[in-house]
């Protein structure tokens, strides 16, 4: 997905009209307070209507349908070799302290004689990115879909991301990251095509 994707998709999300019941602004307004700030100065005044438009971007995942995202974009194909898109960019919400986790998200995966549009591979990772996470079910959660929509024969899926609650608080390790795997099928169950695919993903690098 492209940043001109990104911005036209961000412009979408439109604060529902919850009819006279508190809103998600409403609470921020009350977090500022409890704080100790002023939310009706000026550099604040707009911010909790901000923070829901952005908070509601961050969740859409929970609004979307992986089924109907990949459904309009597989084709048959004679096709048995490794499919790899790597270097996605994901950003995602920590379920725990509700703080950013950002990296980058690699997938592949063997045809059974059905491919997707590799855009929606990517399209794919950042729904579900877009929901609070664990890094670790996400993964899952990506590689599962791939696993029941395409019925390849194995699906490969690796994350490396850093997080602002080891960054920003708690053990304040700067340049850590996290990597976590998912191995389906013939990545799980064949050393040569999990290597192939790790050696893939690793290739370039330092």
């Amino acid at each position: 997905m492209n940043s001109g994707d990104e911005m036209s998709e961000a412009t979408e999300i439109i604060i529902p009209d919850t009819q006279g019941e508190e809103t998600i602004a409403d609470l921020v307004r009350k977090m500022l307070t409890l704080i100790g700030e002023d939310p009706n100065r000026e550099g604040l005044r707009r911010t909790p209507e901000r923070f829901e438009k952005a908070f509601r971007y961050l969740t859409s995942g929970y609004r979307q349908d992986p089924e109907k995202l990949l459904n309009g974009a597989m084709f048959s194909v004679c096709y048995d070799n490794m499919v790899v898109v790597k270097d996605i960019e994901l950003y995602s919400l920590c379920e725990h302290h509700l703080l950013p986790f950002f990296g980058k998200c690699h997938v592949a995966y063997i045809p059974n004689k059905k491919v997707v549009g590799l855009s929606k591979i990517a399209r794919l990772v950042n729904m579900f990115a877009r929901r609070l996470q664990i890094q670790e079910r996400l993964t899952s959660q990506i590689a599962k879909a791939i696993q029941d929509r395409l019925s390849p024969e194995g699906v490969g899926v690796v994350i490396e991301a850093r997080h602002l609650c080891m960054v920003m608080r708690g053990v304040e390790k700067q340049h850590s990251s996290a990597m976590t795997s998912a191995m389906l099928g013939a990545f799980r169950e064949n050393k040569q095509t999990r290597d192939e695919f790790l050696s893939l993903i690793n290739h370039g690098k330092a």
